[in-house]
Order: C-alpha cells, then sequence, then structure tokens
C-alpha cells in the first residue's frame, strides 16, 4: 500500500466518497447510467505496445503497452462486456481501503451499455482521447465515454501500464503500480511532484502513440483525422495537455480536475482550445491547487476555467455516481452522483461539439440557470 502523501490523499478522498455506511448498501446492483445521445454504443478491446519506446517505471518490459477500450456509435447487434475484471475490482478495492465495503464481484458486474462488435454507423468521426486519474484504471470514466459514443465520437479510453492498481493485460497478467512505489520511494513532496511530471509526460506520448496506431484499428474508417481531442481526469487531464503540446493532431484538450504537474508550456498550445474543469474547493483562484493560474495564463486559444461547487476530486467519473445508487453522499461533497454525471457529460460534450464539430454551445458562453453549481472564473 502506498503511503505516500499523493496516495494519501488519493485514499482520503475515495474514503470520504464512499464511507462506511456504504457497507450496508454494497449488496445493491450498480450500473452506468444509460446514454443520452441517438445512437447505441459498440465497444471494442486493444492492446497496443509501443517497442521504440521503454517502459518509464519497468525499463526491462517490451516496450511500452497499453490496454484501449474502443468505444464508437452504433446501431444494432452485439454482445454484453464487462465493466472491469473480478481481479481489477479487487486490487481497485484493496488500492482504495475499500475491500472491506464492497465486493469485487459487485464493482466487476457493474452493468454498462455498450456492446461488444455492436454494428457501427457510417461516416466518419470525431476522435477523442480519454486518460484516466493515476491509481484508477480505464474503467473509471465508462460513464464519459459512453456518452460521447453515443453523440456520434468515437473514443478510445487508455489503460497505461503500471500507473493503476491493477490492469488486465493478455496472457493471463494483470498488471499493478510500480509507478506509485516509485513515488512511495521519493523522498519529498519535490520529488513526488517531479515523478508524476514525468508519468503526465509519458502519458502524453502514449496518446500521441495511440492516434498513430488506430490507423490499424479494424473499424479506422470511422475517424475523423482532422477532428482529434483529449481529455483525461486528475492526473489524464495534465496528460491531456502534454499530449497537446507535443501533437498538433490533437486539436482539443480537456483537465478534469487535474494539476499540472508536468506544465503547459510558455509558448502555449499554437492557441487550440483547452478547458479546465475542476472543483470549487481545490481549483477556483486563489485556493489549494497553484498550478492552475500559470496554466491558464499560457494557455493562448479560446478558453474557459469552470468550477463546480459541492464537488470533490472524483466528482468528474463514475464512482460517485455508484456510490450515489448505494445510498452513500459524501458530506464534504454533495453533489450528488446523478449531478456529477449530467455536468460532467454536459460540459465536456459541449466543448467537443463546439470544437471539434464547429457547433457553438451556448453553454459554454457563461453561467446557466440550469446549472447553478458551475461558475466560468476569469482570474
Amino acid at each position: 500500500m502506498m503511503r505516500t502523501r499523493l496516495a494519501a490523499a488519493i485514499v482520503a478522498l475515495l474514503g470520504a466518497v464512499f464511507p462506511a455506511s456504504a457497507a450496508t448498501a454494497a449488496a445493491e446492483a450498480l450500473s452506468i447510467p444509460r446514454p443520452t445521445g441517438q445512437y447505441a454504443v459498440g465497444r471494442d478491446t486493444l492492446h497496443l505496445v509501443d517497442r521504440k519506446r521503454p517502459d518509464p517505471w519497468v525499463p526491462a518490459a517490451d516496450g511500452r503497452e497499453l490496454m484501449v477500450s474502443m468505444y464508437y456509435p452504433a446501431s444494432t447487434g452485439g454482445g454484453p462486456v464487462p465493466y472491469m475484471t473480478v481481479e481489477e475490482a479487487r486490487l481497485l478495492l484493496k488500492g482504495l481501503r475499500l475491500d472491506a465495503r464492497f465486493g469485487a464481484e459487485q464493482v466487476a458486474g457493474v452493468r454498462v451499455n455498450a456492446r461488444a462488435g455492436a454494428r457501427p454507423i457510417g461516416g466518419r468521426h470525431p476522435l477523442v482521447l480519454l486518460s484516466p486519474g493515476f491509481t484508477l484504471n480505464r474503467a473509471t470514466l465508462t460513464t464519459l465515454a459512453e456518452e460521447l459514443a453515443s453523440k456520434g465520437y468515437v473514443v478510445a479510453l487508455v489503460d497505461h501500464a503500471y500507473e493503476s492498481y491493477g490492469t488486465a493485460f493478455p496472457g493471463g497478467r494483470t498488471l499493478t503500480c510500480v509507478a506509485c512505489e516509485a513515488i512511495e520511494r521519493a523522498p519529498s513532496d519535490e520529488e513526488e511532484k517531479k515523478l508524476m511530471a514525468k508519468a503526465a509526460e509519458g502519458r502524453g506520448a502514449d496518446l500521441s502513440f495511440v492516434v498513430g496506431e488506430l490507423a490499424h484499428w479494424k473499424r479506422w474508417k470511422m475517424i475523423d483525422p482532422r477532428r482529434i481531442g483529449a481529455a483525461g481526469h486528475s492526473l489524464g487531464g495534465n496528460a491531456a495537455a502534454v499530449a497537446m503540446a507535443g501533437d498538433r493532431r490533437i486539436r482539443a484538450g480537456v483537465d478534469m480536475d487535474g494539476s499540472f504537474f508536468a506544465p503547459v508550456p510558455e509558448s502555449g498550445l499554437g492557441k487550440r482550445p483547452f478547458l479546465m474543469l475542476g472543483t470549487k474547493a481545490q481549483h477556483s483562484p486563489g485556493t489549494v491547487d497553484t498550478s492552475w493560474p500559470p496554466a491558464w495564463q499560457r494557455l493562448d486559444g479560446w478558453k474557459r476555467w469552470l468550477t463546480v461547487a459541492d464537488s470533490g476530486h472524483f466528482t468528474f467519473i463514475d464512482l460517485p455516481i455508484l456510490g450515489g445508487q448505494a445510498g452513500v453522499v459524501d458530506p464534504s461533497a454533495p453533489l450528488s452522483g446523478e449531478r456529477s454525471g449530467e455536468i460532467t457529460t454536459a460540459y465536456v460534450g459541449a466543448f467537443f461539439d463546439q470544437h471539434l464539430r464547429g457547433e457553438h454551445q451556448p453553454l459554454l458562453d457563461g453561467p446557466s440557470a440550469a446549472n447553478p453549481e458551475v461558475a466560468f472564473q476569469n482570474p
């Protein structure tokens, strides 16, 4: 178990989202909300290996390995797919100290909406790359991935080797968080931050690699290579900015409550649009995360800095949604799981609709009566 300051913060936050009272509700069946778009959702799974680049945490590995869930707009057909494996769920719950409160089978059995091998719709569609938070596997961004796919996006949801509590890879392997162990050994906060920057930079390279490799995906003709975006939660949000800085093919990006351990370049992002979406308590100007103001100043294109009242660090992923279904509310972040999902999918979806599809979205122009929790910051 990690004992670093960063890891302790992650565990404490999730412990708040799922307090001990959840134990009585843990037997309830859980599900990802039904997407609101017009299409059914298909899902493929890819195993990608970049053998030109060593793994940053396990140099002896045979290249940098990634697992990618490809979500796409579909018409009919297909078979059921799992949320995650039982072993992935077991390691996630153990890592977050929730194994005494929830069963691995229950978490692995969360009902999803995507179908394996579903028939894709025709045409070419924008691509959105998604990267999860540090220690969390890619399944935790399923709500957002399915919602985007239901509205006509192709989504590449990426798991980065050795950076989650547990991710299943081919050959019966479940790789664990070697990066966590490296950070655990860091002698200071400053060294931890340097390692987190290294992780963000590695993930940025991962996302760029995925863009190139999708030319070999059997459904590659669905992707419009002129309309590619990137988004992520926590460290994954930092990775989205890193990927944009290094790859001009990525035209727009979103950081959902992630610190910029790897800073936005002084030269900006080539006037490309970027959305910063975070908690009111941690990411309002003058609050805890001091990396957001310099990032904001360096962003040189269309930009928004949005904060969400009553939210927590995990508001932007599946966990509060599933906790809400179990009747759990975090007193320090009382925004409901349902509203957490609605706000995240609405603003991230509007951002990509505007900047990858060219459809003006009034939601992004200023405060909305329908979303009183969301504040527009302009320091």
